[in-house]
């Protein structure tokens, strides 16, 4: 589990008009937490650090301390609303988290040993991701940055799905919780298609024209 710590104060300057404002400002991020025992409170996150957080991958599958004029509480990323076309946040959503109480999340499926993969190297195979993030629930310790699946003796013709998956102690996989017919497919190793054209096509369709 990745520390990442965010600074935020409370905002009562609330609105679209009060967003913008901060947004032009450009120092903040406007956002929300909610979660657990106390009721939601819309903050102000100071903009440097988050950015910086996002760029990294196991910041969305992380326990943040976001630290609000002092006071620390444990998030996660809920939601990240973007501008459509500027390289800008717009709104952030957080939810507190219980260290007693398990949560549900979404973390990323991490392909590894591709240059040995069997199926690949010594059958001529290729591989095809189905899933690049997997839903899961564990204790807020228990999190993990991201979920490894080792392909280097997966054969051509094979196809993965989240019962092969390893998961770490106290990790539960949601979709497998609900039954064997949400075993969902993750990756598979399948025959390289080549387009072959067919001998005299060509010249067919010149005698045609």
């Amino acid at each position: 589990m990745s520390d990442f710590i965010l600074k935020a104060s409370v905002r009562n300057d609330l609105g679209k008009g009060a967003s913008r404002r901060l947004r032009r400002a450009n120092q903040f991020v406007p956002a929300v937490v909610y979660g657990g025992e106390k009721g939601a409170q819309s903050i102000s996150v100071e903009k440097t650090a988050f950015y910086k957080a996002i760029e990294d991958e196991s910041f969305f599958s992380s326990v943040i301390k976001l630290v609000v004029d002092g006071s620390e509480e444990q998030v996660v990323v809920r939601d990240l609303q973007r501008h459509p076309f500027k390289p800008l946040l717009t709104h952030a959503d957080f939810m507190r988290v219980d260290a007693t109480h398990a949560i549900t999340m979404n973390v990323p499926l991490h392909v590894v040993n591709e240059e040995k993969c069997v199926g690949i190297k010594d059958q001529g195979g290729e591989l095809h991701v189905l899933a690049n993030e997997v839903a899961i629930s564990c204790l807020p310790k228990d999190l993990p940055d991201f979920l490894e699946v080792d392909i280097s003796k997966v054969e051509l013709g094979t196809t993965l799905h989240l019962s092969d998956l390893t998961f770490p102690a106290g990790v539960t996989s949601v979709d497998l919780s609900h039954g064997e017919e949400h075993d969902n497919a993750v990756l598979s190793i399948t025959a390289v298609k080549v387009r072959v054209e067919e001998e005299g096509e060509g010249d067919a369709e010149e005698s045609a024209e």
